[in-house]
């Protein structure tokens, strides 16, 4: 008979207490996790899972339990991985019938995953994504199609799609997700939950399909920031496979966590001024409240106006297109339509962008950079809308032109800066599907940004929301 874990028990941070006070058993978390993954099918956050594994694993915590030993800090904590992460249980697919079925298998697992298992949690399976982490849902090609866990007709959000959907449903309680034009941040918004995208070198990439080499990002997804800040301590640090690591030192991520603002500065920029793929009519009121609830923590908030948006979001899509081009030029000559056709638009445009125009956004990109970090000397946080609309319907994606999906989305501006950015719940749409604002920050300063999500959520509940407890969900 399964048992099904109390709502209090639905963040990485009260599961984990729960399991030290006895309140619960990690076979009942990973029971919990692995029901309503079998109860919800059609949601497509799954493209391996590990049942048999994921329940051996939290029977050897139990025991570990029982015996009184101490638990590693992910002890019990069922948890998903996007499938362009090397893990040596289950072939890497990247969600594309392009990928060598041995990619990943024959290295073992990347560095983030061995970390994560290291610390104790329980991989429960790899999740879906936009092949290679680009593209758009093809319904031709043989794979899961991600739907958001607040409404079936819409898009979960890419690329970390099932990561995203994955934990708004209760399938795992937190995921990893890579960013490279706000994939963490998207299917995070879009599904309610928190996503925080570090600062580029945080976290290693050493066993991870790239996109942009000098774009990606590997980050947490998870209810809260409080989940984000405990699953980027184990994943974070300098790993000498990854050439782009940094070995920035670490904080101290949990213990930043004060729910205090005072003597922190806010900047905020709406950004209506970039919508344009339209506003939903209950963001701006839902993005003043946001304000209110950071002053309330104690921020000081003053108006800023972030710096080239343009040219930065613009560098974001040229500087993707081509290192993803380059990437994948051979097997797009010889293997056309084994790739979705969002996909194979998208790296194909790659080829237009000339060595010049690669050279010249760099040199622009390195000014932004700059500009930012004149920002940032006079304000410690950056708020922003991390879009203006919920979720689009699936079939109002155009196969033909898939970067439609980010009119209105704000996330590709800090992918080419690199700069720490946390995505949170604000709220609901006009339309029943979540909104979200983004806290940035100085590079390497996820504490700050940690700590000012942390303080917001303490004052709000949008992030311990869920679908089936919402009226609204379809």
């Amino acid at each position: 008979m399964t048992t099904t874990v109390p709502v209090a028990f639905s963040t990485v941070t009260s599961a984990a207490a729960a399991l030290r006070r006895r309140e619960v058993s990690a076979v009942e978390l990973v029971d919990t996790a692995l029901a309503a993954a079998d109860a919800d099918p059609d949601l497509g956050v799954f493209l391996a899972r590990f049942d048999d594994r994921a329940r051996a694993r939290a029977e050897q915590v139990d025991a570990k339990l029982a015996a009184g030993e101490p638990l590693a800090p992910l002890d019990g904590i069922p948890l998903g991985v996007k499938d362009i992460l090397a893990h040596a249980h289950a072939p890497t697919t990247a969600q594309s019938l392009v990928l060598a079925p041995e990619w990943g298998t024959t290295t073992g697992d990347c560095a983030v995953v061995s970390r994560l298992e290291q610390a104790g949690a329980i991989v429960t399976g790899k999740t879906t994504t936009m092949e290679f982490a680009i593209g758009a849902p093809d319904p031709e090609k043989p794979f899961p199609i991600p739907r958001n866990a607040w409404d079936r007709t819409r898009w979960a959000g890419g690329s970390s799609s099932g990561s995203g959907s994955g934990v708004a449903a209760g399938m795992f309680l937190g995921a990893i997700g890579t960013d490279t034009a706000g994939s963490i941040r998207i299917p995070a918004a879009f599904n309610g939950i928190t996503g925080l995208k570090p600062t580029f070198g945080r976290v290693p990439k050493s066993g991870v399909v790239p996109l942009g080499y000098t774009l990606d990002h590997v980050g947490p997804m998870a209810r809260s920031a409080a989940d984000c800040a405990v699953l980027l301590s184990v994943i974070a640090g300098y790993e000498p496979g990854d050439p782009y690591s940094s070995p920035a030192a670490l904080d101290d991520y949990p213990a930043a966590l004060t729910g205090d603002l005072h003597g922190i500065t806010i900047g905020v920029d709406d950004l209506d001024r970039y919508a344009t793929g339209g506003i939903d009519p209950a963001q701006p009121a839902l993005f003043a409240d946001a304000i209110t609830a950071l002053r309330e923590a104690g921020a000081t908030v003053v108006p800023v106006e972030i710096p080239m948006y343009p040219e930065v979001t613009a560098i974001d899509v040229l500087v993707m297109l081509a290192e993803a081009h380059t990437y994948h030029r051979r097997d797009l000559r010889s293997r056309w339509t084994d790739y979705g056709r969002g996909t194979r638009v998208i790296l194909a445009a790659g080829d237009a962008v000339s060595g010049a125009d690669y050279i010249q956004a760099q040199r622009v990109r390195r000014i932004a950079q700059q500009r930012m970090a004149e920002l940032f000397t006079r304000v410690d946080l950056v708020l922003t809308p991390t879009g203006h609309l919920g979720a689009p319907a699936l079939d109002a994606i155009d196969q033909l032109r898939p970067l439609d999906v980010l009119s209105s989305l704000h996330t590709p501006y800090w992918n080419p800066l690199g700069n720490p950015t946390l995505a949170v719940p604000i709220g609901m749409s006009s339309e029943h599907t979540p909104l979200s604002a983004s806290l940035s920050g100085r590079p390497f300063a996820e504490a700050t940004v940690l700590r000012a999500g942390d303080a917001y959520q303490r004052l709000t509940d949008h992030h311990l929301r869920t679908p089936a407890t919402t009226e609204g969900h379809r």
